[in-house]
């Protein structure tokens, strides 16, 4: 009892700021003239499969499941937020909405998105995996998603990653053991892409918890020969990692690529994290102070860009990369270029300042970039 308090005690400023009622797919028509765009997502999810509206829950499957979703923007939407219903399907002028979801089974999703990838331009041709948090069911990851690809520019193909989370606050534990439970879903996933989809290449994005599972999926792939999943895997960007910073530097040693790790001393849902998992530091909380650590990150390939004094509509801090207008943009504008986020050097700050309105100032030898003030890019590329 006194433990479950201790854990109440935690969890309470998180379940402050958490949705009452679970988030599900309700769809709507959505007129014309209410949106802005429609972002269309395919999904690939180790969640057990659900009557509508919820369609995959919280469960987890013994085999992979796909999906092809149409996901509308509002006109009246603003970079960096998610407007969403309180309840319902929401109004399709002020809410992102869904107007088409398909199950599908493995050779129809292949070869639709084959078609797609063939039909765009050929540098169209990119597919961004997003692999989401803890506390998060199937809906919050599709509209999450569907904000992320629309506010950063994204061209290519999205395809959503989706895990077993519950979306509840106290199933941290068995959210934990979701990631791991699929990690060998995801690698398959990214092994099929590249081999059956025609790709030119292949991006990862992946937030909180998801960054666990990631980083463990390219772990077993580096080990079995092949961390590059044929050359095609580009850019692998962990936002608000929720990851043991030491377990972080042991699984670096087997990746041995580059990634961009974007962090935030002031994440409340990290913090909660850190205290429920024996005091060890988070990867995601690491910032600019801590010096000693970032020098020793950079050495494993790990690229840090520090948000901590970046302000959003996130009021736990713990999507910033999502909620804050210039961070998603120049998420957006990393990926259209071919170097990737992490690209040191002159160009690196010219292009940033395109997007956030300038270069501030440089921190270090290895490009550290304060972009706009709030935006500091602690450690280079190689």
């Amino acid at each position: 009892m006194r433990f479950r308090g201790v854990v109440l005690a935690l969890l309470l400023p998180l379940a402050l700021a958490a949705c009452a009622t679970p988030r599900t797919l309700a769809l709507n028509q959505a007129p014309a003239a209410d949106i802005a765009g429609t972002v269309e997502i395919y999904v690939a999810t180790t969640r057990e499969p659900s009557a509508q509206p919820v369609y995959f829950n919280g469960e987890r499957a013994p085999k992979l499941s796909f999906a092809r979703l149409d996901i509308t923007v509002p006109r009246s939407h603003k970079p960096g937020n998610l407007e969403l219903p309180s309840s319902g399907p929401g109004d399709p002028a002020k809410h992102f909405t869904a107007t088409y979801v398909q199950r599908l089974d493995l050779a129809p999703v292949i070869s639709d998105v084959r078609k797609e990838l063939q039909s765009r331009p050929a540098d169209q041709r990119d597919v961004l995996v997003f692999v989401h948090g803890y506390n998060t069911n199937f809906a919050d990851a599709v509209y999450r998603f569907a904000q992320i690809v629309y506010d950063s520019g994204f061209k290519g193909v999205p395809v959503l990653f989706s895990w077993p989370s519950r979306g509840e606050l106290l199933a941290y534990p068995y959210d934990r053991e979701s990631a791991y439970y699929s990690r060998d879903f995801l690698e398959a996933s990214l092994r099929g892409i590249p081999r059956d989809l025609g790709s030119t290449r292949m991006d990862i994005l992946a937030h909180s918890m998801g960054t666990l599972l990631t980083l463990e999926t390219l772990r077993q792939a580096a080990i079995r020969g092949d961390g590059a999943f044929g050359g095609k895997l580009r850019d692998v960007m962990l936002a608000a990692p929720d990851v043991d910073l030491d377990v972080f530097k042991t699984q670096m040693a087997q990746i041995r690529r580059p990634v961009t790790v974007f962090v935030s001393a002031d994440d409340k849902a990290l913090d909660f994290s850190r205290r429920f998992a024996g005091d060890k530091t988070r990867l995601g909380s690491v910032s600019a102070k801590d010096t000693e650590i970032i020098a020793e990150l950079d050495k494993l390939g790990a690229r840090i860009i520090d948000l901590s004094e970046v302000s959003s509509s996130d009021s736990l801090n713990h999507a910033k990369f999502a909620s804050s207008p210039k961070v998603v943009q120049l998420i957006g504008e990393r990926l259209r270029q071919d170097k990737g986020i992490g690209f040191a050097g002159p160009q690196f700050g010219d292009r940033i300042g395109d997007i956030a309105g300038g270069v501030v100032g440089t921190v270090g030898s290895t490009v550290g970039l304060v972009v706009n003030a709030p935006v500091t890019i602690l450690s280079g590329g190689r």
